[in-house]
């Protein structure tokens, strides 16, 4: 029997339930992968040590596209994409109640 393939472990966030409206972000989104093993279980790109987080902080910060692709060659720019739908994703919201005290 071989040793298990540790990209196995990766769950892809489609896989997950995650839904999209297009094929496009579907693949996307798979390229947004979540391992326990890895960076502590918090959303990566594709199973990197590239949380999602940290990528979201870049672009705040002012930084474009290009240059967190350069500084970072293992990443691609449909990531970047993938990364940005994910934020999508997180910040649709059906409704918000505020609760008193």
């Amino acid at each position: 029997m071989s040793a298990p393939n540790p990209a196995d472990r990766h769950e892809p966030l489609c896989r997950l339930g995650w839904k999209t409206q297009g094929t496009a972000m579907t693949d996307q989104l798979g390229r947004i992968t979540i391992d326990p093993e890895i960076c502590h279980g918090k959303p990566t790109i594709r199973g990197l040590r590239y949380p999602v987080e940290m990528i979201l902080e870049l672009l705040s910060a002012g930084m474009s596209a290009s240059e967190i692709l350069a500084d970072y060659p293992d990443l691609e720019s449909v990531d970047i994409t993938a990364v940005l739908e994910y934020a999508t994703q997180l910040s649709r919201v059906q409704r918000i109640e505020v609760l008193s005290a």
